[in-house]
C-alpha cells in the first residue's frame, strides 16, 4: 500500500471502512498500566537525564492523583527472546547481554548508559509492552499506558543509541502482527527526538505507517520530510520535522491535518504510541511548545483513528520526558484521555 502525502495539502481519503463486528467497540472500558520495580534497576549515573527517578515521578504522582487505582495493572512478559529477536540480530542482543555481564557501564554501539541489570530490565521493558498488547488484543483492556524503560525509539536493529537499548515498540508492532494477526500497525511518535530506529525498522515495509512529529534539525539528525520510505514502503513512513520552538497550536494543526487522513487511508488493526513527553515546553532536553493539555488533544485525535479503524486498541509506550514534574502531569493527561 503506497500513500501520497503532501505535507499541510488538502488530501482527499476515504473514511475508514470496517465490517459490522469490528465496528462496535469493546465493552472493556479498563485502560491497562504497566509498571514493574525492575524498571528502577537499570542505572544510568549521578545526573543522567534517563533515571529511575522518571517513573518514580509518574507512579508517585498516580498514587497521589488516585488515578492509579482505576487502571488495570499488567505484569511484563517474561518470555520474550523470540520477539526481541525479530527485530534485533541476535549478534546485537548478545552482544548487549555479554557488556552487562561484564559490568560495562555504556553500551559500545552508541550513546547509551548501562549497568549489570540493563540487558534484564531492557527485556522486562519489552515484556511489559507485549504484555500489554496482550491485554488489548484479549480485551482485558480497551488501551494501555506503558511505564518502562530504558526507552526505545532510537535503538535500530543493530544499534543501541540515545539512551535506548531494544526498541519496545517496533518490537510490540512485530509481536501484534505475527502473535494475534494484525495486518497493519500504526505507530505515532510525538517524542521531541525523531524515531530513527523505528523508522530504519520499517522503511521498507508497507504493512507499518510510521508518523514523526520531532524537533529538526536535532539529535538524532534524521527525520527529514523527504525520508519517506524506500521501495514497498515508499509513502508509509511520515516526517513532520519542526523547528525549535512550534507552538502547540501548530503541532496539533499537524496531527489534525496530517496523521488524520494519513492513518484513515492506511487503515490501521492496531495502534502503537511512542509516548515522548520531552516536547512539553518545560523540558531539560527539548525545545518545542507542548503543554499537558495539548498531550491530552493528541492523544483525543489518535484514539479517534483507533475508534475508527480498530476497535479502540491502543497501546502507549514512554519514551522520553525528563523534567519530573512536567512528565508527571503530561502522564496524568495522556492516561485521563485514553480513560475518556
Amino acid at each position: 500500500m503506497i500513500l501520497t502525502l503532501l505535507l499541510g495539502s488538502a488530501l482527499a481519503v476515504p473514511i475508514c471502512t470496517v465490517d459490522t463486528a469490528a465496528s462496535q467497540l469493546s465493552d472493556t472500558t479498563a485502560t491497562a498500566f504497566v509498571y514493574d520495580p525492575i524498571y528502577l534497576k537499570h542505572l544510568t549515573g549521578p545526573g543522567h537525564p534517563e533515571r529511575p527517578e522518571r517513573l518514580k515521578a509518574i507512579v508517585e504522582h498516580l498514587e497521589r492523583t488516585g488515578l492509579k487505582t482505576q487502571l488495570l495493572s499488567v505484569d511484563p512478559n517474561p518470555n520474550v527472546s523470540k520477539w526481541i529477536a525479530d527485530v534485533h540480530t541476535e549478534g546485537y542482543v548478545r552482544h548487549v547481554e555479554q557488556l552487562c555481564a561484564d559490568g560495562a557501564t555504556s553500551l559500545d554501539t552508541g550513546d547509551t548508559a548501562i549497568c549489570a541489570d540493563s540487558y534484564r530490565v531492557a527485556c522486562a521493558a519489552v515484556g511489559g509492552v507485549l504484555a500489554a498488547v496482550d491485554a488489548v488484543m484479549e480485551g482485558r483492556a480497551r488501551n494501555a499506558f506503558c511505564a518502562v524503560r530504558p526507552p526505545g525509539h532510537h535503538a535500530t536493529p543493530t544499534r543501541g543509541m540515545g539512551f535506548c537499548v531494544f526498541n519496545n515498540v517496533a518490537i510490540a508492532a512485530r509481536y501484534v502482527q505475527r502473535q494475534h494477526g494484525a495486518e497493519r500497525v500504526l505507530i505515532v511518535d510525538w517524542d521531541v527526538h525523531h524515531g530513527n530506529g523505528t523508522q530504519e525498522t520499517f522503511y521498507r515495509d508497507p504493512t507499518v505507517l510510521y508518523f514523526s512529529t520531532h524537533q529538526y534539525p536535532f539529535y538524532p539528525g534524521t527525520g527529514s520530510a523527504k525520508e519517506s520510505g524506500e521501495g514497498p514502503g515508499e509513502g508509509t513512513t511520515v516526517n513532520v520535522p519542526l523547528p525549535a520552538h512550534t507552538s502547540e497550536e501548530e503541532i496539533i494543526r499537524v496531527y489534525r491535518e496530517t496523521l488524520v487522513p494519513a492513518a484513515m487511508q492506511f487503515k490501521p488493526d492496531f495502534v502503537l504510541i511512542s509516548a515522548g513527553f520531552d516536547a512539553h515546553r518545560d523540558d531539560l532536553l527539548g525545545s518545542l511548545e507542548m503543554t499537558e493539555d495539548g498531550f491530552a488533544t493528541l492523544t483525543r485525535i489518535v484514539k479517534q483513528i483507533a475508534e475508527q479503524c480498530c476497535q479502540g486498541r491502543i497501546v502507549s509506550v514512554l519514551e522520553g520526558g525528563y523534567t519530573l514534574d512536567a512528565l508527571s502531569r503530561s502522564v496524568e493527561s495522556h492516561i485521563r484521555a485514553l480513560m475518556e
